[in-house]
């Protein structure tokens, strides 16, 4: 084997030219797979974290304006949800996991001696922070007793502590809404970031009720459902959650406008299948510049083979065997396709993992930014699977020439010069 590699390179220098252009293209080829990967996985991040903001299992119903008569009743009512239309769905809902009225009050001053930050207030029952997805850096966020109870606790993001408590610790202390003292019980934060909003905070629903809202009315419904898994199944939920609201408050079940059901998962699943097209003409874009880099390689050891068609006359006159000739020709074509495919696949890697550390780093320093682009790198899987696919282009391309020189007669390739 030792001898074989030996005479492969002899070959490769002294071809260096006509085996470096070759290798180029197979390099290139696999280094825009890569690139190209890692651009339509790092889109697919910056967007899919826009989901983060709901479980990827929730809905939330808000209210809307009816756009069809309903039994005499005419079009153009603006609806509005109340804390029994909650307890009424939390009841005859099937598949509930979390479930929370919430009242939203969106612009209040948040305000502790001379500082002030204006944001917005949700009321909201426990259990809300897991439909949000907010990570609680420290303390806790509001329980069934702060609720029950309605104590006057707050919850706010670590962003608005640092602003009102800047070297502090803001757990146990006090700021005002509307005069109202409220003790800040909890300190969260948000995947990706706030955005370029202020983050809002979070008081007990029944506290909002009492200061703010004692019509209990309620700005939207939101839970997570279990055992819904698809987007068809989602759908059947949804029209039964409609259906449900239709006989309560009196209007067209088939009336979209009088009442808007954010579902997160079919949402979700449609922004899946739009990544899933674009990863898949990103394949077939990549394999085709791969496949222009291997035709390249199995022209070089068609030339290859021609030019050494006297030398394996020889080899045959001397008792070589077709075996020992076509692992020759394969094992340098092979040779050729990893070598350089490995310099482009590194190359890539390099590349997209540099480009990913950037990023971090500017998300980090500017995390009031939305992000539309994080971490284009590629995974483990589509490593292996480049492996493969520049293992295989290598057995193919080296395979066809080597059958050529298998066959040719040694009488005539002893003739030819």
């Amino acid at each position: 084997m030792k001898d074989l590699f030996e005479e492969i390179f002899l070959t490769i220098r002294a071809n260096k030219q006509r085996t470096f252009l070759t290798g180029f293209s197979i390099a290139w080829g696999i280094f825009m797979l890569i690139i190209l990967l890692g651009a339509g996985n790092g889109l697919q991040n910056g967007m899919m974290q826009g989901f983060n903001y709901m479980s990827k299992n929730s809905m939330s119903i808000h209210p809307g304006v009816t756009s069809m008569p309903y039994k005499g009743l005419q079009k153009g009512r603006r609806l509005q949800l109340k804390q029994n239309d909650a307890d009424f769905l939390k009841t005859h809902l099937k598949n509930i996991a979390e479930f929370s009225a919430v009242y939203q009050k969106w612009s209040i001053s948040l305000i502790r001696g001379k500082d002030v930050v204006s944001t917005s207030m949700s009321g909201v029952e426990p259990g809300y922070e897991v439909m949000r997805n907010l990570i609680i850096s420290s303390g806790r966020f509001v329980n069934n007793t702060d609720n029950r109870e309605s104590r006057k606790v707050i919850v706010i993001h670590s962003k608005t502590a640092g602003v009102l408590f800047p070297n502090e610790n803001s757990i146990g202390q006090y700021v005002q809404i509307n005069q109202v003292p409220f003790q800040i019980v909890g300190i969260y934060e948000e995947e990706g970031g706030g955005g370029n909003r202020q983050p809002e905070v979070y008081i007990p629903l029944n506290t909002a009720y009492t200061i703010f809202n004692p019509d209990k009315n309620v700005s939207n419904i939101s839970f997570t459902v279990t055992g819904v898994n698809n987007s068809e199944e989602s759908e059947i939920y949804t029209k039964e959650v409609r259906q449900l609201l239709a006989q309560r408050l009196q209007f067209d079940p088939e009336d979209t406008n009088a009442l808007w059901i954010h579902d997160n998962l079919s949402s979700y699943m449609q922004a899946q299948t739009i990544f899933n097209g674009i990863a898949l003409f990103v394949w077939i874009i990549g394999i085709g510049t791969l496949i222009a880099g291997i035709v390249g390689v199995s022209n070089i050891m068609l030339i290859t083979v021609k030019e050494r068609t006297h030398e394996f006359g020889i080899r045959k006159a001397l008792g070589a065997t077709p075996r020992s000739i076509l692992r020759l020709v394969v094992v340098e074509s092979l040779t050729i396709t990893t070598m350089f495919g490995y310099i482009g696949l590194l190359l890539g890697i390099g590349l997209t993992e540099g480009v990913a550390s950037i990023l971090a780093k500017t998300g980090q320093a500017a995390t009031d930014k939305p992000e539309i682009f994080v971490n284009p790198t590629v995974d483990l899987g589509v490593v292996l699977a480049a492996t493969a696919i520049l293992i295989l282009a290598g057995a193919i391309a080296g395979y066809i020439p080597a059958k050529r020189a298998v066959n040719v007669k040694p009488i005539e390739a002893l003739q030819h010069k």
